[in-house]
C-alpha cells in the first residue's frame, strides 16, 4: 500500500517528475519485495540510508525517500526531494 499524497503534490510542483514518480508508483505498488535484495532485483537504483531507501527518479533529477515494511507490504513515501535538496542532507 502506497498513498499518492505525496506522489502528486511533488508532481504538481515539479511537472516534469510526475513520468517517472507514475513509473515508479505503479512498478512499487505490485511488488511483492520480502527483502532489500529483492527490491534491487526490480529498482537497481536505489541507496540504503539507515533505514530508508532512497531511489532515484526521473534519470537521479530526483530522490524519493521511503521506508519498506517487507512484512506488512507497506511502502511509506517519507520524502521526495530534487536532487540538490537531498544533498543538503536536512531530511535525514
Amino acid at each position: 500500500m502506497i498513498t499518492r499524497r505525496r506522489i502528486d503534490q511533488f508532481g504538481s510542483l515539479h511537472p516534469d517528475s510526475k513520468s517517472g514518480l507514475e513509473s515508479w508508483f505503479s512498478l512499487v505498488s505490485r511488488a511483492k519485495w520480502a527483502s532489500l535484495a529483492e527490491v534491487r532485483k526490480v529498482y537497481p537504483k536505489f541507496d540504503l540510508v539507515g533505514r530508508r531507501t532512497a531511489f532515484n527518479i526521473s534519470g537521479n533529477k530526483y530522490r524519493l525517500i521511503a521506508r519498506i515494511n517487507y512484512r506488512a507490504q507497506v511502502v511509506f513515501v517519507l520524502f521526495i526531494l530534487t536532487h540538490k535538496e537531498y544533498d543538503r542532507g536536512g531530511w535525514k
